[in-house]
């Protein structure tokens, strides 16, 4: 529910859920062994609950690594933020 918050907090997040049953390729290509399964530009996975903090730091490091700066891009949104 975290990158769903995130993804309405901001235009520049987008999350998107899906039906492993329903959409069983897709589950196969990002190996989904487990849920909630989380991937993050492609890069970054979670496999089960995670902290949301840990979850939003790892947010942060992959948008520093999508946009090579090795920085956060910005700040988290107040809404964001727990």
């Amino acid at each position: 529910m975290t990158a769903h918050r995130l993804a309405l907090a901001s235009p520049r997040v987008r999350s998107t859920s899906v039906e492993a049953q329903e959409f069983q390729e897709l589950a196969r290509y990002y190996q989904v062994s487990a849920v909630p399964k989380i991937v993050l530009n492609d890069r970054v996975e979670f496999m089960g609950a995670v902290p949301e903090p840990v979850f939003l730091e790892a947010v942060f490091a992959a948008v520093a690594e999508s946009n090579g700066t090795g920085e956060p891009a910005s700040e988290a949104p107040a809404e964001a933020t727990p």
